[in-house]
């Protein structure tokens, strides 16, 4: 009998499970229904041609692709693990091309690449926490990506009336056909090339602040269980 870990690296089984994870969440999104608030200050940057980082938390990408404009270019930073290739090859199905890497985790040609496809004008999208926690945690290679390249930050996230939260460590949610769903957009954050270590921080702080105070409000309007984020040692 084939393992599973044999299965999922298989590239044509990698493929159909890709296939079938876009069309599990094309049929959530159009079975839905869906509000969205907050994305005129991304909409602002883009009209003035100017590309930024959409920062979401790892719990919370399945539904992130359909949550993007298709005219808007797109590319998501994902780890090199395993299942880094599933979630690849299913974003594809939505125009969303890919960074293979993490700049949190030593990934400096990651870092380079993002930064050449920011110059490009292309947006990146990143999720702070990933690819292993801690959960709803910002990490600092989103900080450093936005100081090198000077595009803004854009914290968003999504939530759902009906889902399933599995108990991995992201507290990963399902959601589930015949919702009502909400994107949330906040409020762009600037990060200057010259900014000292104690002001790069500050931003960390102040971009996880902001993501979590957007995903609890996410939470509290579709009248589900709000996801915590993880205790960590000061």
């Amino acid at each position: 009998m084939l393992k599973v870990k044999s299965i999922t690296n298989h590239s044509f089984l990698q493929s159909v499970l890709g296939w079938m994870a876009a069309s599990y969440i094309l049929l959530v999104y159009l079975t839905s229904r869906w509000d969205e608030k907050g994305r005129e200050h991304a909409n602002l940057l883009t009209k003035n041609g100017e590309p930024y980082i959409a920062a979401f938390w790892h719990g919370r990408l399945l539904m992130a692709p359909t949550g993007w404009r298709k005219n808007v270019p797109l590319a998501v930073m994902i780890s090199k693990h395993r299942d880094g290739e599933l979630i690849s090859r299913t974003v594809k199905h939505f125009g969303v091309t890919t960074i293979r890497g993490s700049t949190a985790r030593g990934g400096t040609k990651a870092l380079r690449d993002a930064l050449k496809a920011i110059q490009k004008g292309h947006n990146i999208a990143i999720t702070p926490d990933g690819p292993r926690g801690p959960r709803m945690r910002v990490q600092n290679g989103i900080i450093l990506l936005a100081k090198l390249s000077g595009a803004p930050i854009v914290p968003a996230t999504y939530s759902v009336s009906r889902r399933k939260l599995l108990s991995s460590w992201d507290r990963f949610i399902i959601a589930l056909p015949f919702s009502r769903g909400i994107y949330l957009w906040g409020t762009p954050i600037h990060i200057a090339n010259d900014a000292n270590e104690s002001a790069l921080e500050a931003a960390r702080i102040k971009l996880e602040k902001s993501m979590n105070i957007l995903t609890e409000e996410a939470d509290r309007q579709m009248g589900v269980e709000l996801i915590t984020p993880e205790r960590t040692e000061n």
